[in-house]
């Protein structure tokens, strides 16, 4: 049996398509004791409310006929933004050489948080390098909670 994200994105697909967007993630997720089905999209020139309003009432209609999940949910579809987070290999290797934020389970001298440049990935075990000034710094798969992209003004 497929999972509630494979199944979302393989219905939502055409509606995607048809938008001239594409899916950066599904979310199947609890927060504050309800569920969300989250959509993430991505556009070049940038995903509006329009795309997110066209995705969302098209895929609300194919999931309420599927009925893939049980119980109560909400349905949510937007952009995956400016600052979005980096979890497939395929976003790594797109994103190298650009400013990311790694954010650790634990304290490293201090600190949670590390700003640089996204300087290598390693796909076969999860290491992420990044450049912080003239070092590079490198973090364990186990160690890193979340690197996103980040907006520099």
């Amino acid at each position: 049996m497929k999972k509630i994200t494979e199944l979302t994105a393989e219905l939502a697909a055409p509606a995607i398509a048809e938008a001239g967007c594409t899916l950066w993630d599904v979310e199947y997720v609890k927060e504050a004791g309800a569920w969300y089905l989250r959509l993430l999209l991505d556009k070049e020139g940038g995903v509006d409310i329009l795309d997110c309003e066209t995705i969302s009432r098209k895929l609300s209609d194919l999931l309420d006929e599927a009925d893939p999940i049980e119980g109560s949910y909400t349905l949510e579809v937007g952009s995956a933004g400016a600052e979005r987070a980096l979890k497939r290999p395929g976003d790594f290797q797109r994103y190298l050489g650009s400013p990311v934020l790694v954010k650790l389970y634990r304290n490293l001298d201090g600190r949670k948080e590390f700003a640089g440049n996204l300087a290598a990935y390693d796909a076969a075990t999860g290491k992420v390098s990044i450049t912080v000034g003239e070092n590079t710094m490198s973090f364990e798969k186990k160690d890193v909670a979340l690197v996103r992209l980040r907006v520099e003004f």
